[in-house]
């Protein structure tokens, strides 16, 4: 797959109070490490960085671009972003750096392709998991997972070992794992009590007969 090029600075102060000041300026304080590796503190332009993160479209894989050599064209996966939990600007951003050469361990997303035919005959969709946990080589790794549905009657499920996926793709978690099924519709259950009151509503309808009138005052 094709990687996102993210461009990186590095930075050589660190601290909550320098950190802050970076967000202000449009920054994102970030982190480069790896295995053996003595971590380096980076920054990122905000505006850029929510750019790239937009073309990502499965494991977040990324290429950093530096003037300094040991950064410079580094392949890295997106460990964690921060962000703020009132205005969702970042915050802070973890890059671990990824061995080309060695399998990877990351989630895919799963992406429905179609249109169930038993939600065409009535029933719901329900997607159980959203992502996979799968390893590979990072050359090897998909953008997602596809799954399609267009053959999934009413009380159907698609499984894990159901698709068709990659020999080099490896998953990591158990293969009768249901992605996606099609449920029926439940119809509103009706209650004792709900059925009494609706007999009782339906004799209320009925006509009384009407009272003996009066009899006529004599003159």
């Amino acid at each position: 797959m094709e990687n996102v090029q993210l461009r990186v600075e590095t930075r050589q102060t660190t601290g909550k109070e320098r950190a802050a000041q970076m967000r202000r300026a449009g920054k994102v304080p970030a982190v480069f490490y790896g295995a053996g590796r003595a971590a380096t503190s980076l920054s990122v332009d905000a505006k850029e960085f929510r750019l790239q993160l937009l073309k990502i479209q499965g494991a977040p894989l990324l290429k950093l671009a530096s003037s300094v050599p040991e950064v410079n064209d580094k392949l890295v996966l997106l460990k964690e972003v921060q962000r703020h939990p009132v205005t969702s600007a970042f915050l802070h951003a973890d890059f671990f750096e990824v061995d080309e050469s060695k399998p990877l361990q990351t989630s895919i997303p799963v992406r429905i392709v179609g249109r169930a035919k038993g939600v065409t005959a009535g029933g719901t969709l329900q997607t159980m998991v959203r992502d996979i946990a799968v390893e590979c080589l990072p050359r090897d790794l998909p953008p997602a997972v596809e799954v399609d549905v267009t053959e999934l009657d009413i009380n159907e499920a698609i499984r894990i070992v159901d698709l068709n996926l990659p020999e080099q793709l490896g998953v990591m978690v158990d293969p009768q794992t249901i992605l996606v099924a099609v449920q029926a519709r439940r119809e509103p259950e009706v209650t004792e009590e709900a059925a009494e009151e609706g007999a009782t509503e339906e004799g209320a309808t009925e006509e009384t007969p009407a009272e003996d009138a009066p009899a006529e005052a004599s003159e």
